[in-house]
């Protein structure tokens, strides 16, 4: 079966870092297009940065020089590294793999952050 896992969210304060992971299977890992989005309540989903399997990546403006993206293929994991967090980065963030047609979301991740 294909599957996305999430994992790493949790509270952190202003100013402070986090690393979430997706871990991947049920899918050739390497031919997948792989990203991360967020979504707060209310809002629509927002894509946060991508890496296609070519290894090129494209971020929103809000996350550039914070948000590192990064991918594992020997692990079928993939990584967000993120620095400077802002009360304005708190949602749920959700792993997603792309090829052609085929589109597959994990259940997310919750990142709060807060005083």
């Amino acid at each position: 079966q294909v599957r996305l896992v999430e994992s790493g969210g949790g509270l952190v304060q202003p100013g402070g870092s986090l690393r979430l992971s997706c871990e991947a299977s049920g899918i050739i890992f390497s031919d997948f297009d792989m990203g991360w989005y967020r979504q707060t309540s209310g809002k629509q989903r927002e894509l946060v940065t991508v890496m296609t399997r070519d290894g090129t990546t494209n971020s929103a403006d809000s996350v550039k020089g914070r948000f590192a993206i990064s991918r594992d293929n020997a692990k079928n994991t993939l990584s967000l590294q993120i620095l400077s967090l802002k009360p304005e980065d708190s949602a749920v963030y959700y792993c997603n793999a792309k090829r052609g047609a085929v589109v597959v979301w994990g259940k997310g991740t919750l990142v709060t952050v807060s005083s």
